[in-house]
């Protein structure tokens, strides 16, 4: 049920990325705040992080994602009533609504680890996020027929793809609240107290070698190393998340100020939402056999390139900057996936519902700063400077990455290499 939860919501998730900047440039008419949606639909997901990580540790994930997609939905009516009366105070707070249903779209990838083992963990996270694939990459493509909806509806064609999103996270809403049974949450602090009191030491700790930790001495139980290890993956995240929402966030800024249509600017932006989410069946077995910081390390790189080709591709040539945005969107995956097998690694069951949360909003929190930034740096030293910049930031992952000492390996079960 998560997994079908996941493609619906996958839509909705995709509607502020696709032409957010665009409403906010045509509601404002200036190019200098077309960085403010972003920034707030990030903010709206840092309080959204904040709340469901808080719900999901008191009462389950069933509950807490339940009620964050319910509230995004809201938020997506918001945003078409704004546009529709021209009201741009209506439209900021509907974008801070509407974000706390992009947060819960990534929260979800928790709920895949719940009951996995460290050495499958990576691709239990990575198998969420493919299932938001689908919905992900057709939801730009849907930007011109779901336009043409809201035209008929008198609506600005603009606020379409938010009519799509209403729907998607309602619709999400409704199959976890009433489908998504036994609570993966709640499942794995049973097992985990279950394991604890016949002493059998299995539980979910973590033993991937340099990656998650030692044998815990108790199931469940967080490595010696734990907090220190949620700050590598969070740092990981943050950065990741904060690189790829600076340079995505302004990409069909870009294309449509240089003669492109918003067809276009939905397909570029369609590749990009691929790369974040379709490589991560690959991605998961990569963090799970080579090491959690070997693939954090590899973002960075990739995340360079897609600066730098984004900086140096011709304002006019579409195929350049969608190759650039593919190779940001698969940087981001590496980031994100190993980052959060690393944090989760770290955390017994009944610490991670806040903990997750409090991360979430971290990376929420980059990422709305970085997104309002990359309106401002576009409006005075043009988007190939932001690119530039963009993927030099990224690098900061290798040394953050590699900072702390390999520890010693398990005796016995599964292990990985060292990270």
């Amino acid at each position: 049920m998560l997994v079908l939860a996941q493609i619906m919501s996958g839509a909705g998730l995709t509607a502020g990325i696709t032409v957010g900047a665009l409403l906010a440039e045509e509601m404002l008419g200036s190019t200098g705040l077309a960085g403010v949606p972003s920034a707030l639909f990030t903010a709206g997901a840092a309080l959204g992080a904040f709340g469901i990580g808080r719900l999901c540790a008191r009462w389950g994930r069933r509950p807490g994602l339940a009620l964050g997609y319910a509230t995004g939905a809201l938020g997506s009516v918001g945003v078409v009533v704004a546009a529709a009366t021209g009201s741009v105070a209506l439209l900021f707070p509907a974008l801070v609504v509407y974000g706390m249903g992009t947060a819960t779209g990534l929260m979800a990838r928790y709920a895949g680890a719940d009951l996995a083992s460290p050495a499958r963990r990576g691709r239990a996270v990575s198998a969420v996020l493919f299932a938001t694939t689908l919905g992900a990459v057709v939801g730009p493509m849907l930007v011109t027929p779901a336009g043409e909806v809201a035209h008929a509806c008198g609506v600005p064609r603009l606020a379409g793809p938010f009519l799509l999103a209403a729907a998607a996270f309602a619709a999400t809403s409704v199959v976890l609240a009433c489908l998504l049974r036994p609570d993966p949450l709640r499942l794995a602090r049973a097992l985990a107290a279950r394991d604890a009191g016949a002493g059998t030491g299995t539980g979910t700790g973590t033993g991937v070698e340099g990656d998650a930790g030692t044998d815990g001495s108790r199931a469940g139980a967080a490595a010696p190393a734990g907090r220190h290890d949620v700050a590598v993956g969070t740092t990981v995240i943050i950065l990741t998340q904060v690189v790829m929402i600076g340079i995505m966030t302004m990409a069909p800024v870009h294309m449509l100020a240089h003669g492109h249509t918003a067809q276009a600017a939905g397909l570029v932006i369609s590749l990009h939402v691929a790369a974040m989410f379709l490589p991560s069946p690959l991605t998961g077995l990569l963090v799970d056999r080579v090491g959690r910081r070997w693939v954090a390390r590899a973002s960075g790189p990739l995340l360079l390139a897609a600066g730098v080709l984004a900086a140096l591709s011709p304002a006019g040539s579409a195929p350049a900057l969608g190759v650039a945005l593919v190779l940001l969107g698969l940087g981001w995956n590496f980031g994100l996936i190993s980052g959060t097998a690393i944090v989760t690694d770290a955390l017994a069951p009944d610490r991670r519902g806040t903990a997750q949360g409090l991360v979430d909003v971290g990376l929420a929190v980059a990422g709305a700063v970085g997104s309002l930034a990359s309106g401002l740096v576009v409006a005075r030293d043009g988007y190939p400077a932001l690119a530039l910049a963009g993927g030099l930031a990224a690098l900061l992952v290798l040394p953050v990455a590699g900072r702390f000492p390999r520890r010693a390996p398990r005796t016995a079960g599964p292990t990985g290499r060292h990270g």
